[in-house]
């Protein structure tokens, strides 16, 4: 009984650690990548957004991997997905 008991309160600090670390940074960095996917997923011809470079251009077109996209000198460029930062209003 008394090995068992060690056992549990040896325990009961890595699994409140790992609880701690789950919801401070693993969950957050999930539901920011989600949020992220999710506003890529909806962007269409027209919208305006930031690179990841902090270049702001155009959407032209909408491509399975990538951006067709204008700069401000209607210079066409094409843009991997995964380097829009964020939507510009």
């Amino acid at each position: 009984m008394d090995s068992s008991a060690d056992l549990i309160s040896s325990l009961l600090p890595l699994v409140a650690l790992f609880a701690i670390f789950y919801f401070l940074i693993i969950r957050p960095q999930q539901k920011q990548a989600k949020t992220h996917k999710e506003m890529i997923a909806s962007l269409a011809k027209g919208d305006k957004v930031v690179t990841s470079g902090g270049i702001v251009v155009e959407i032209t077109k909408v491509e399975d991997d990538s951006f067709r996209v204008k700069n401000i000198d209607n210079t066409e460029m094409k843009l991997i997905k995964e380097f829009v930062t964020k939507k510009q209003d």
